[in-house]
């Protein structure tokens, strides 16, 4: 089976893409936390991303796609959460799961978005191509999913659907500590 017919298949049997799952948005306890699967892909730049190299970050992991509603509502709130807390230890990574890839994904980062107000606004964090094992080691199953990856590299909450924005940020706050 091709990627896309898999990818297609497993998004189809679970929530649509524009609709949240309802999860308390409470961080998974430490000692319970399991380790972020690893990967290492290319960004639009050229420059290899590697989840190990964000070892001791606070990594906040946007699987997203270009026709995904509810990814372009999220998309510009994790832009302002890179900002504002960047310095303080968080490093956002886009991961998009266009079957296209890059010939979807660079036209969509050129544009820039901003579903609130309709403006562009360019994404200043890195974006990765996702693949299907990629997508299986993370358990996939709609989206958008948004995963928050302690400091330790310990998957501390993951997230399908639409998050609550204010829940979501003082997660990240939380961890950041």
């Amino acid at each position: 089976m091709t990627r896309s017919i898999v990818l297609a298949a497993a998004l189809l049997v679970c929530v649509p893409c524009n609709a949240a799952t309802e999860q308390n948005g409470a961080l998974t306890p430490a000692a319970s936390r399991t380790v972020a699967p690893g990967f290492s892909l290319v960004d639009a730049d050229g420059k290899r991303i590697d989840l190990a190299d964000l070892k001791g970050k606070v990594v906040l992991l946007d699987f997203w796609a270009t026709w995904c509603g509810g990814c372009k509502l999220e998309i510009p709130w994790f832009m302002q959460f890179d900002e504002k807390y960047r310095k303080q230890g968080l490093a956002a990574v886009g991961v998009s799961m266009d079957d296209d890839g890059w010939k979807a994904v660079r036209p969509f980062l050129a544009k820039g978005i901003d579903a609130e107000t309709g403006g562009n606004i360019s994404m200043k964090y890195p974006v990765v191509i996702g693949n299907q094992d990629l997508a299986s080691q993370y358990h996939l199953s709609s989206m958008p999913m948004t995963v928050l990856i302690d400091r330790s590299g310990r998957i501390a909450l993951s997230h399908s659907g639409v998050v609550d924005k204010a829940k979501f940020e003082a997660a990240i706050v939380e961890l950041l500590k």
